[in-house]
């Protein structure tokens, strides 16, 4: 269990930017599951979420350097509450998949070709002797838009993207589980960026954000 509380190149919870943003959870008096709940829903408010926020820049895959934007893909969000969960000594790790979106969805088609969201990043915790999944992807805000309610995070069940709104349109759908990681997984992420969206990227430049 040692790996999964562990610091890491792009886990870097040793940092100034990882620490300041957990600071808040340290104290005593709360209970891991209390820290865990107060840290996932920060990250999932705090951050917007942007759909379009991908890149083959590694080092944007940091925890250190996401803590300083103000939005992030779902992968960002689920680097920077794995990182936070380490700092506050509870084990974490990465779990990617392919979901669909099937909410305003024309601006992704146009932009990506594909309404299908891959790799999505999501967290498994580690509280009570079981791996929990917490998905911070959506923010308060976002979610009101899309009709759908914020995911909560409880530490005792699941938190995955819900099947339908609250208008009972299909929402998000998961096509394929990629399973669970120790660290980022870049080299992974990358391919599969590159498999699912070509003509996105520069190929004579591995290192663009995106090309649009």
């Amino acid at each position: 269990m040692e790996q999964y509380t562990a610091a890491t190149t792009f886990l870097d919870y040793n940092s100034p930017e990882i620490q300041g943003l957990i600071a808040e959870f340290k104290s005593d008096s709360l209970s891991l599951k209390e820290k865990a709940i107060g840290v996932y829903t920060k990250i999932r408010d705090g951050y917007r979420y942007n759909a379009y926020n991908i890149t083959l820049n590694k080092d944007k895959f940091k925890a250190s350097y996401l803590a300083k934007q103000k939005e992030g893909h779902c992968v960002d969000k689920a680097i920077l509450l794995t990182a936070a969960l380490r700092g506050l000594n509870i084990p974490a790790r990465i779990r990617l998949a392919k979901v669909t979106n099937h909410i305003a969805v024309e601006r992704l088609t146009n932009r990506f070709g594909t309404n299908i969201l891959t790799p999505h990043g999501m967290v498994e915790v580690y509280l009570d002797g079981w791996w929990i999944k917490a998905t911070p992807a959506f923010n308060k805000e976002l979610c009101i838009l899309c009709k759908v309610a914020p995911l909560e995070f409880d530490g005792k069940t699941d938190s995955m993207f819900q099947e339908y709104n609250t208008d009972g349109q299909q929402f998000m759908e998961y096509l394929e589980d990629y399973g669970s990681f120790e660290d980022v997984p870049v080299d992974f992420m990358m391919k599969n960026l590159l498999e699912h969206y070509p003509g996105v990227f520069d190929p004579k430049n591995g290192n663009v954000d995106y090309k649009f």
